[in-house]
Parts: C-alpha cells; structure tokens; sequence
C-alpha cells in the first residue's frame, strides 16, 4: 500500500501566505461569492475578517453559519459555487475561499474555540435517522434552537458518506471525527448499530418523538445489468468505504477498469493511483466537454497518469472484458482489466421507509412528508448531491422543523 492513500493532499497556507490571499479579496459591498454559497456560509465576511487579522471573528462567522464547516473547507467544489461568483475572476484568478476557510477552522480547532452553544431547552425531542452531513447539520441547528436531539445510525461510527465514502486523502479521519465531537458536545446523542424497521420502528420513533427526520442518504452504489453477479465488478460505493475503512491496506490489482466520469469515479481512480496500481483506465459516457467531475478532480487524476477515455459506453462484458461503443462514431474497444469497478451513480439502500421515491428522491419537493410528523432531508430531497448542498437543507429542514412545532418555549 501507497503511504500516498493516507497523507491529505492540500497543502495549507502559512500566517504570511494567508495574508496575501486575503489581501487579493476586493471586499465587494454585495459580494457574489456569498451570494454562490448553498449554505451560506458567507465568504465575504470570514475573508474580510482575515485581512483584518480577525480570525476568531472568521471562524465565528463559517461556523455559525456552517456547522461542517472544516469538512466543507476540504470537499466542497468550490469552482462551481462562490469561487464561480468571485469578482477577482474579471481580474486574474478567484480567491481561494476554501484554504481561507482551511485555515480558519485549523485555527479555531488548535485554539479550542467552542462557537456554537445549546439554546435554552424547550421540551421537545427530535429523532433523526442518519448521520451523514444533512443529518449532522439538522441536529447542529435544532439543538441551538433548544431541542434534545437523538440520532439513529446503522453503522459503528458517525458521519455517513464523509466516512466512508470520501478518500482519506480528500478528508482526514481526524476531521470528521473533530466535527461530529463538536455536535455531540452540543448536546446530541448518538444510537450506534441501531437499524430503523429492525432494530426499532418508524412507528415507535413517531410515537416517542416530536418529529422525525429522515436523512438516510445514498448509500447503496448503482450497477448495470450487464454486470451483476461478475466477480470481477464492485460498485464504487463498496471500494470506497472498503478501502476507507481499511486505512487503504485492501488487496490491489495490477490493472483497473472504472467505468463513470463524476466525482466519485475521480475519487476511485485516484485512490487507486495513489495506493500503488500502475495501470487505470477511467471510461466516461461524458465528452470532456460535458464532463460532470470537478476541473480540479480530474486534473488531479489525469496528473497521476490515469487513462480518461470519454464518450463511450458499455454495450457487453465476458468475464473481465468490456466492449464497449461510443456515442457518436462507429467505434468499438474493448478492455480487459483484473478488476472493474462501476461509478455510475447510487441509490437508497434497503432502508427505503415507506418513502415515495423517483429516481432516488422524494416526488415532492420541500421536506415535510405526508405524514406531517416525518421530515426528509439530504441527498433524498431534490438539490446538488454534495456536501455543501447536505448542510443547505439541514439548515432548512430544522428551520421547517422549528415552525412547524411552534418554536415554544417550557
């Protein structure tokens, strides 16, 4: 195994070099870059806390705003939303807003700031059934409003996708685990191993609880027909958190297929560069000039020497040869690899509650369900699969939640 897996990939700015890229920032009276924020976390107001020096007033400012705000600050593609915004663009290049907001919250986390505090108790009880980010941020919000807060996670540990589906090179174990510390100091209380419909019922939660949250995520990696039960093929989904939870010791092949062109297929190709197989090849249906990855993801990919193809798709597989057949020429190419993995999307595992899904999310948008006592939150609920996106409507659905139960006080 490569060392490479475990070491995080972003360097992180000095006090000097901080100050420089602060000093970039135009201080835009209505700035944009706020404005591109999901989760508001508001960039304008921590970089020009930066410029003043002001960083307890900056990690005031993303931690108020974002309750996984370090998290946010390694894995949010920031290209596509307040770097997309920043005026600097017109000028040379955006600002860095995420290793801005890396080094707030290094500082607030070697300083043992305690910015968030429970609200004045308010006699009402919450259950949320998932750990993920949407699910973590919705108990950040609702304990600040006064309620008790208890989660329901199936697994041994917290934090749903974060821990085991990001790379560690991306998120270090050490800052999900900070994050999730963070929240249960707060006040939340977390139910380990505990599966909703087996181990307790949705029915005894609505019955104990004032409200329900749903935050279970998109667990379960999708595959193709054409590949089920080939031993050759894993889901990306399953080698992720395989490899994950493993600290990357996973038994490696000398040659690997990947077969999808989003983030998560550019998370599988480099994890798979970076923990020592010599040989990847990526195929993508996209074109590159369609590609859904983050420009930065796949620069990352393509500067470890991984084989991108684009505009292909698969049309059969023997054994561990694909043939596959692109989209607008006459073209054929078949691969033959060890292993094959398929990043093609996911879906709601079995944990799917009786709710009414399309296509993976909720027929309805908004998160109130039929049943007025149940919410849904995350990747369920129409929006931007990512992490940015999951705090958005955690925030959103506490704040339903809150009117919803009339926000009284005892």
């Amino acid at each position: 195994m490569s060392n490479k897996y475990l070491e995080e990939m972003e360097s992180s700015y000095s006090m000097l070099t901080i100050m420089e890229e602060a000093e970039r920032c135009l201080l835009c009276l209505d700035a944009p870059c706020s404005k591109s924020c999901p989760a508001g976390t508001d960039p304008a107001t921590f970089i020009r806390s930066v410029r003043f020096r002001n960083f307890k007033g900056a990690a005031e400012t993303i931690r108020e705003n974002n309750a996984l705000g370090a998290v946010c600050a390694l894995v949010c593609p920031t290209e596509k939303y307040c770097e997309m915004g920043c005026s600097r663009s017109e000028i040379d290049r955006p600002i860095n807003i995420g290793g801005i907001q890396k080094f707030v919250t290094d500082f607030e986390q070697q300083t043992e700031m305690e910015i968030l505090t429970k609200g004045e108790p308010n006699g009402k009880h919450i259950a949320i059934v998932g750990s993920g980010p949407s699910g973590l941020q919705t108990a950040a919000s609702l304990l600040q409003l006064g309620y008790e807060v208890t989660i329901f996670e199936k697994s041994q540990k917290a934090g749903g996708y974060l821990r085991y589906g990001i790379p560690e090179y991306r998120l270090p174990d050490a800052i999900v685990n900070y994050e999730i510390l963070r929240i249960v100091n707060l006040g939340a209380n977390i139910e380990y191993e505990t599966t909703i419909g087996k181990d307790i019922t949705l029915d005894e939660l609505k019955n104990k609880y004032d409200s329900v949250v749903l935050a279970i995520g998109l667990s379960q990696g999708k595959t193709l027909e054409m590949f089920a039960k080939n031993p050759a093929v894993e889901t990306a989904v399953s080698f992720l958190a395989r490899a994950r939870d493993n600290k990357g010791d996973i038994e490696l092949p000398k040659n690997a297929l990947v077969i999808g062109g989003g983030d998560v297929a550019m998370d599988v190709i480099t994890s798979l560069k970076l923990l020592g197989v010599p040989h990847v090849t990526d195929v993508v249906y996209e074109e590159f000039c369609e590609f859904k990855a983050s420009k930065k993801e796949l620069e990352g990919a393509q500067n470890r020497g991984v084989t991108i193809i684009d505009g292909y798709y698969p049309v059969s597989v023997d054994e561990n040869q694909v043939t596959f057949k692109h989209r607008h020429l006459n073209n054929e190419l078949t691969i033959e690899a060890e292993k094959i993995i398929l990043a093609v999307g996911q879906e709601v595992g079995s944990e799917k509650l009786e709710l009414e899904l399309e296509n993976n999310q909720m027929r309805d948008s908004g998160y109130q369900t039929k049943d007025k006592k149940i919410f849904v939150t995350g990747d369920i609920v129409h929006g931007d699969m990512t992490v940015v996106w999951a705090v958005k409507k955690g925030k959103e659905v506490a704040a339903e939640i809150h009117e919803f139960l009339g926000g009284s006080h005892k």
